[in-house]
């Protein structure tokens, strides 16, 4: 073998100037006016310094070093993921992109996410996305949710709470609130119900998770293989699921607004067309992860800040109890409450300005167009980052200060604030996630104050925003 590592490495340096030539040649960058930039190492790019910038819990760092770097603060090129991409920075680069989807842009995630979640309603565009988003709007609206949807998720958080929060010293928040998630999330998608069916899924998405920000190398020891096969265990669950539920449905033990998963099996388009099965499982799987993972680290990480501004968390608290003072003994939360947390919101869109659940969301560009004076060529794909917004100092004053105030009144300058995106793309489970996420903080701050045990814990994004050690509290529970 020893022979042979001259020719090895021979080869190796014939191929790496033959892929930089190539690049550089499908780039075109000596045709056309492209942005600044570098596209780093062929294939991976400047992926590791983004994912990089993630793990050390800085991940604006990776948006400002190429705005210093390379002078240019509207738009720079990189590679990310093994995709040429324009970055298009701040407001003017969010308005931009949210106000031309389907016109000069569209959808796109890179291969990780396509290939892990295949064909639904983060992956399709054109009249079929439109039509998957209305139906699924139908089910995660706010019509729906003031019916009954506030007063379930009041029942599931007084029993979680009960079961793993009240009698306990210590707990890590972390852990603890994606079990409550998770098993909210299945119950209203799904009205599954077995503890021990719920963890089996919820142990494959802890798995699923890690490998959809990844390179795409599949083979044995990589992320994204193991994401790759927790994925298609995830579907086999859920494709048993389906098919016993579509059994019930003919057989009348099941009702069509029974959950989500039943919605999925009864609505059709305007021409007759259902979702197939695997459709189905697909946009279930995409929701049950972008219904519990975000949520849990909303949750958790407000949960970090009101442990640390004592000031917040009594406010928060204040309010909290005069929603519980306009209630009878026992009475769940109506829809009504929720509107009333106003200063409770603001709270949770602070934490979410400083550590958003999300770092970004990615686009593809239709056909060439200019922007800032430069040439955006056709299939070019495009970022936005929301960390790096919110953390500008020229859209929050002292950006890292941890200020509720700045959402009262008319609250940011439109397209600022984007934790949710916008546009016709603006996450469809906002207004899920803001329920979820109030039901808990009314339950949490009424039982409960709390130390934070690990004083200045750091953050990470590996992909979301998540705490290292998961944020381990010592209770005090409030005296009656």
């Amino acid at each position: 073998m020893i022979q042979f590592l001259p020719l090895i490495l021979l080869l190796f340096i014939v191929s790496y100037i033959l892929a930089i030539v190539y690049w550089n040649r499908k780039s075109g960058k000596s045709e056309i006016n492209l942005p600044p930039g570098s596209f780093g190492w062929p294939f991976i790019g400047e992926s590791l310094s983004l994912l990089r910038a993630g793990w050390e819990g800085t991940p604006e760092k990776f948006v400002q070093e190429r705005i210093d770097k390379h002078g240019s603060p509207l738009v720079f090129k990189t590679s990310l993921l093994g995709d040429r991409i324009a970055v298009l920075c701040g407001p003017a680069g969010n308005k931009f992109l949210f106000g031309n989807e389907n016109k000069l842009v569209a959808a796109w995630w890179p291969t990780p996410v396509r290939k892990l979640f295949g064909r639904c309603l983060i992956t399709i565009r054109g009249d079929e996305a439109k039509w998957m988003r209305k139906m699924l709007l139908s089910y995660l609206g706010p019509d729906a949710f003031a019916t009954h949807y506030a007063a379930t998720m009041d029942i599931v958080t007084r029993r979680h709470i009960q079961v793993h929060w009240q009698g306990k010293e210590e707990v890590n928040v972390y852990r603890t609130v994606k079990l409550y998630a998770f098993e909210l999330a299945c119950r209203l998608f799904l009205s599954l119900e077995d503890p021990n069916h719920i963890a089996k899924l919820g142990s494959l998405f802890n798995v699923f998770l890690k490998g959809i920000i990844e390179l795409p190398i599949d083979f044995p020891g990589t992320r994204f293989y193991s994401s790759k096969k927790a994925a298609a265990k995830i579907r086999k669950e859920l494709m048993a699921i389906i098919k016993e539920r579509r059994k019930d449905l003919k057989e009348g033990k099941a009702s069509s607004s029974q959950d989500l998963l039943s919605h999925l099996l009864t609505s059709s388009d305007e021409n007759g067309r259902f979702l197939t099965e695997m459709e189905i499982a697909n946009n279930i799987l995409l929701l049950l992860f972008a219904g519990h993972d975000t949520s849990t680290v909303s949750i958790t990480l407000v949960m970090k800040s009101l442990g640390e501004y004592p000031d917040v968390y009594e406010k928060v608290l204040k309010e909290q109890l005069e929603v519980s003072k306009g209630k009878v003994e026992g009475e769940m939360l109506k829809w009504e409450d929720i509107q009333k947390m106003r200063y409770s919101w603001n709270v949770v869109c602070e934490v979410m300005r400083i550590n958003p659940p999300v770092l970004g969301s990615f686009r593809e560009a239709l056909v060439d167009f200019e922007y800032a004076g430069y040439t955006i060529p056709k299939g070019w794909k495009l970022y936005w980052s929301v960390v790096s917004t919110h953390k500008d100092e020229t859209n929050f004053e002292n950006a890292t200060q941890f200020d509720p105030s700045r959402f009262e009144g008319a609250g940011p300058i439109p397209y600022t604030f984007v934790p949710f995106g916008g546009g016709p793309r603006m996450c469809l489970g906002k207004e899920f996630s803001r329920l979820e996420v109030l039901v808990f903080l009314h339950n949490i701050v009424t039982n409960f104050k709390w130390d934070l045990l690990i004083p200045d814990e750091k953050i990470e994004y590996d992909p979301m925003a998540t705490p290292v050690k998961g944020l381990p509290v010592r209770l005090h529970p409030h005296q009656v």
